[in-house]
């Protein structure tokens, strides 16, 4: 179907007001709601949080009686089961909207297109795919965890322009300068959980906590520790959840780090190592939509091994640190170029002195 430029315009619109629960809305989907009568917006709403009034009954609060027959631009399918809250495809109905244009569709695969099914029995014109693909970047996380069983995993890297992440002695603080730093704040706080190792818990003693903006909730930090070496006195033991992943739980080592209210998990693969493949797993069944990975180069290149990174964002400053600093990716030698894995960049952009890259695997 050719849709007009008011409706790219009011989904435009919607898709702003999905984006408002960017850091709050998980393990739900970030979705926005606008409802048009006469070419006049009369209501709209967006989802904050788990728990709070999804967007369309919102938008049809706002709306009332002017809602009958009126056309309703929604970015992503109105569900059709009892939650936490009554089913948005019922409201759309009970309320007399004449149209529903929808981004995209569920990507349950239990209850995918039943929502739309559910109008159209009801008499409703119903149009699908207007800026799909806005709409999916928005919700790339509660997609894969949908459709893969996992998170969207982003593994953050800070480096020079030699490829270097922190000096030979493990010193990395700070590579990247304030805006670059600020705007790594603001990928945290979109994220559900921050990933690292016991390394750099060894190394940098960080809290991986959001600071540079304000976000109503703190992701979990999960910390991949194969042989549970955390310090109980470890800055990211404080102030909020923390997951340990390891291979063995020896009680004189879990017990301190249970009392400063730590949670561990034990998840071994056949090397005596955290199977990072099955942490993803259980991640996603705990409801967790995008992971940030903060790491060193022994996991960042585990994980790629593994297959567990779905996007990089790189941060690189026009500085040099030589060739016996730490670099990115601790991965295999390639014996052939043909071997070699390819990105694709999605975007590329300056923050004050540094380049922020986002690439993904083609």
């Amino acid at each position: 179907m050719a849709f007009s430029a008011a409706d790219h315009g009011h989904m435009t619109r919607a898709l702003r007001l999905a984006a408002r629960g960017l850091f709050s809305t998980s393990p739900n989907p970030r979705v926005g709601c606008v409802i048009v009568r006469n070419t006049t917006v009369v209501g709209e709403g967006w989802h904050e949080k788990a728990g709070a009034p999804h967007a369309e009954p919102l938008a049809l609060h706002a709306a009332g009686n002017a809602a009958r027959d009126a056309t309703v631009y929604v970015t992503l399918e109105p569900c059709s089961h009892v939650g936490r809250t009554p089913p948005c495809a019922d409201a759309l109905i009970d309320a007399g909207v004449a149209r529903v244009v929808v981004a995209m569709t569920d990507p349950n695969p239990l209850v995918s297109g039943a929502g739309l099914a559910r109008l159209r029995t009801a008499g409703i014109d119903v149009s699908t795919g207007l800026l799909e693909t806005e709409a999916r970047e928005l919700n790339l996380g509660f997609i894969s965890r949908m459709t893969r069983g996992r998170p969207w995993v982003r593994l953050k890297v800070a480096a020079s322009l030699d490829g270097k992440t922190a000096l030979n002695n493990g010193k990395s603080q700070w590579i990247t300068g304030p805006a670059a730093r600020r705007d790594a704040h603001a990928w945290r706080a979109r994220s559900c959980a921050m990933l690292t190792g016991i390394g750099t818990v060894k190394d940098d003693d960080p809290q991986l906590t959001v600071r540079e903006v304000d976000t109503p909730r703190q992701p979990l930090r999960v910390v991949v520790d194969s042989h549970l070496e955390t310090p109980p006195g470890a800055r990211i033991l404080k102030d909020g959840a923390v997951l340990i992943a390891t291979a063995e739980n020896p009680p004189a080592r879990l017990r301190p780090l249970e009392a400063r209210g730590a949670e561990v998990v034990v998840l071994p693969d056949a090397n005596g190592r955290v199977d990072l493949s099955v942490l993803m797993a259980e991640l996603g069944r705990r409801g967790i939509n995008e992971v940030m990975v903060e790491a060193g180069s022994r996991l960042n290149g585990a994980l790629l091994q593994a297959n567990c990174v779905d996007e990089l964002l790189i941060y690189q400053a026009p500085v040099l640190l030589g060739e016996r600093a730490r670099g990115m990716f601790d991965l295999a030698e390639l014996a052939s170029l043909g071997d070699r894995r390819e990105l694709v960049i999605r975007d590329r952009r300056m923050l004050g002195a540094d380049q922020r890259i986002i690439a993904r695997f083609s």
